[in-house]
């Protein structure tokens, strides 16, 4: 009889023990994804990462998205040494290189219309008569780095000699010259599928021994994001931007569908900023420049820094929105919830780095709107409590939220949030 209650109190023991255990629950969790549904994705399905890190060029570049200026969105053809000379200096004067923009990448129209009696690439005379080692030289000694463009055709789409065929040669002469970042494009191909004519130059920089950021402009043709993190640092997933509305929704659209393949080291290029242009209101720039940050795209300047006004510097020089972009853990934010007309009332929300998560609220919508983000929306725990910062106000808003945050949003607009965690979550077992 004794031995029987001794060994019943050992199992009341241990069942006590085993009922008031707990244990952490990630408050974020990061599994896999559902795109075909994002408004009904079961909330632990939502932050796919399994292609993570998985195809990434192992070249040191790229461990965040890149930033800087690229020429081609304003200037398009009419570009010489001078207006990036310039691009350069204001980037410093204007404190944006200190922010992070530091490539200042020269598009297609550089170079002479044919290749000189060696086959070598030549810059156009009349545009850059100093040629472009000099010009690496003075973008260096400002503590910027130079970009250059070609193509992985027999022509660029101006129409200036590409570098098919001729990519050993062309990658030991952007070495030579100090050229820190290529931009590769895709005209005048002969037909040839990109994954057999983009590998040649990887390899071709690489044999330089210089550390070249390689950016394939393959405009999402062939689905680069599934065999072009062994090529390169970036890659487009979509065709051109275009300063409009339309153009920019489209394309973060685009983008979004392959999210999972992001990563330090490659990232999905849905294509340059158009901040600044002319062409959108300010709140739709903002809208542009909250996604493309939270989508981790890379953040090319695409307007004219030497004549910007407020209202553009303001957007481009968000450091908070900027921290977003570049934070470590480099997972790509996506769309997580879609309701309204056309689903014009958009969630979009990515994990970072201390267990934090960036939530955008994007009214893409006619008329003011009230977006409301349930946690299960969010793929967080309904007993999690978070911190709100507005990135935009650059304030906090509400200290201990729970199960719902919601706002009313302008047409158009975006309001862009990060949730850090206020409490510890248990659960009994």
């Amino acid at each position: 009889m004794e031995s029987k209650t001794i060994i019943l109190i050992f199992l009341l023991i241990v069942s006590l023990t085993i009922v008031t255990i707990s244990v952490r629950v990630p408050l974020l969790p990061i599994i896999e994804d559902n795109h075909e549904n994002p408004s009904n994705n079961d909330p632990l399905l939502l932050f796919d990462t399994s292609n993570y890190g998985k195809l990434q060029l192992n070249n040191g570049l790229a461990k965040t998205p890149q930033m800087g200026w690229n020429s081609w969105n304003f200037f398009a053809c009419n570009i010489n040494e001078t207006v990036i000379k310039e691009t350069a200096d204001a980037l410093l004067s204007t404190g944006l290189a200190k922010l992070g923009y530091t490539y200042v990448n020269i598009d297609d129209c550089w170079s002479a219309s044919k290749r000189n009696s060696k086959g070598g690439l030549v810059p156009d005379p009349k545009t850059f008569p100093s040629g472009i080692k000099a010009l690496a030289d003075y973008i260096h000694e400002k503590g910027l780095k130079l970009g250059i463009y070609s193509d992985a055709g027999v022509f660029t789409c101006q129409v200036r000699p590409g570098s098919l065929y001729y990519e050993n040669g062309d990658a030991e002469l952007f070495a030579s010259w100090g050229v820190d970042y290529l931009k590769y494009d895709n005209c005048y191909n002969l037909g040839i599928k990109p994954v057999k004519r983009y590998p040649p130059m990887r390899e071709a920089l690489s044999a330089t021994g210089r550390m070249i950021f390689y950016s394939l402009s393959e405009w999402g043709v062939d689905d680069p994001a599934l065999w072009a993190g062994k090529v390169g640092n970036s890659w487009r997933t979509t065709d051109d931007i275009n300063d409009t509305w339309a153009s920019m929704t489209t394309i973060a659209d685009l983008n979004d569908k392959w999210a999972s393949y992001a990563g330090p080291g490659g990232w999905n290029d849905p294509d340059m900023l158009e901040v600044g242009n002319g062409g959108m209101t300010y709140q739709e720039y903002r809208a542009h420049f909250s996604i493309w940050a939270l989508m981790k795209a890379p953040l090319l300047i695409g307007c004219d820094v030497r004549n910007m006004t407020a209202e553009t510097m303001e957007i481009l020089g968000n450091e908070e929105v900027i921290a977003v972009n570049q934070d470590p853990l480099g997972i790509q934010g996506r769309k997580v919830f879609l309701e309204g007309a056309d689903n014009c009332s958009q969630v979009w929300a990515g994990p970072l780095s201390g267990n934090r998560l960036v939530v955008a609220f994007w009214n893409r919508c006619q008329q003011a709107v009230i977006i409301t983000a349930k946690w299960e929306t969010l793929g967080l725990h309904p007993a999690t409590s978070v911190s709100v910062r507005d990135l935009w106000e650059h304030e906090d808003v509400l200290g201990n939220v729970n199960g719902t945050f919601g706002v009313e949003v302008d047409s158009h607009d975006c309001k862009l949030y990060v949730f850090t965690p206020t409490s510890t979550l248990h659960v009994r077992m």
